[in-house]
């Protein structure tokens, strides 16, 4: 495992972040306990949770995972909110309100004194990022946080968060977490490379696509209860005939190289200029077991150009950052038409 730095930061976390949104969910807190274990037992010091994953049970279970032989204190720990309670309308978005509720939930779930990297899990114009941005920093002069982070921030967002912390003194973004695979590299075009520009940490969530660069899916084979089926995925995203004919050349490079395909996704990944960390979402300890070993895949000058005439830099297959973006944007105002 090497370790990078995270952003502008001091900080050193490893080339994987261990994404834990499948647990308390379709894993169960013994098995996620296990993957946990392997993780930092791997070099894994760099965990990824948010409030609403499986109703907060994710963070409970990290929480308490960490709290086992003091190994809080050698594991950076990324949480996320903005999304969460829909029967109160205050109990969710990016206001001030929200934002230091969140955060004290959070803190109690995860049993630790402070989040080392708070991040809005989507931007979002209801309310204007000074607000959010000048909570966040009240939060950091509190000891609560560390540092702060966005999730699907297209790259002006990046800029006026940026803009706004510098006019007024405040904490700013060091890290951006986007949608970022080899199906789709969307994020190329301007998030990234907005990120190298102002020194933010890159770490792309969903490398392998949903599962869909794992190799277990053809265009001819369905897997019970998994998450693409006949073509599509639980939001939706769709898989072309394009799609499978790119995942069928990603394979045999993959037997080529003697690695699955989700290893060979995966080292793609953290090979990108820019990319810090991929985020590994497993669901099984087969899962982790088999992504962890993707540090070990050797990737060539002849791997990327192969790759590159599959998919062209800033292009994609599936169109997976754009339906994962959820943008709002609106003008201020509270007018009303007929």
């Amino acid at each position: 495992m090497q370790y990078r730095p995270l952003g502008r930061t001091g900080i050193q976390v490893s080339q994987l972040c261990l994404g834990t949104m499948m647990f308390g969910g379709k894993s169960n807190e013994t098995d996620s306990f296990r993957m946990i274990d392997h993780a930092i037992d791997r070099g894994v010091n760099f965990i990824d949770t948010a409030d609403v994953y499986a109703g907060n049970e994710s963070e409970r279970i990290v929480g308490k995972a960490l709290a086992n032989e003091n190994r809080r204190e050698n594991v950076i720990l990324a949480t996320k909110f903005n999304f969460a309670n829909p029967a109160d309308r205050n109990a969710k978005g990016l206001s001030r309100r929200h934002v230091i509720n969140a955060c004290d939930a959070s803190l109690k779930r995860l049993k630790t004194e402070w989040i080392d990297l708070y991040q809005m899990h989507r931007c979002s114009s209801a309310v204007p990022i000074d607000e959010t941005l000048r909570a966040l920093d009240d939060l950091v002069k509190a000891g609560k946080i560390r540092y702060i982070g966005g999730s699907m921030f297209p790259a002006w967002r990046i800029v006026e968060s940026l803009w706004v912390a510098k006019e007024l003194g405040l904490n700013r973004l060091i890290c951006e977490q986007p949608a970022y695979h080899l199906l789709d590299r969307t994020a190329e075009r301007e998030v990234i490379p907005a990120a190298q520009s102002f020194g933010l940490a890159v770490i792309p969530w969903g490398p392998l696509c949903g599962g869909l660069l794992s190799g277990k899916y053809t265009r001819d084979q369905q897997v019970e209860g998994a998450r693409w089926q006949n073509g599509k995925d639980n939001a939706n995203r769709q898989a072309t005939e394009q799609t499978w004919n790119v995942l069928e050349l990603l394979k045999e490079m993959a037997n080529d190289k003697s690695c699955s395909m989700s290893q060979l996704a995966l080292a793609w990944n953290m090979a990108q200029p820019g990319v810090t960390a991929p985020i590994i979402g497993p669901r099984t300890f087969e899962q982790i077991a088999d992504n962890l070993r993707s540090v070990e895949v050797e990737m060539t000058e002849e791997d990327f150009s192969r790759i590159d005439e599959l998919v062209p830099p800033k292009g994609y297959i599936v169109r997976y950052y754009d339906e994962a973006n959820a943008i709002d944007f609106r003008p201020h105002s509270h007018r009303s038409f007929a």
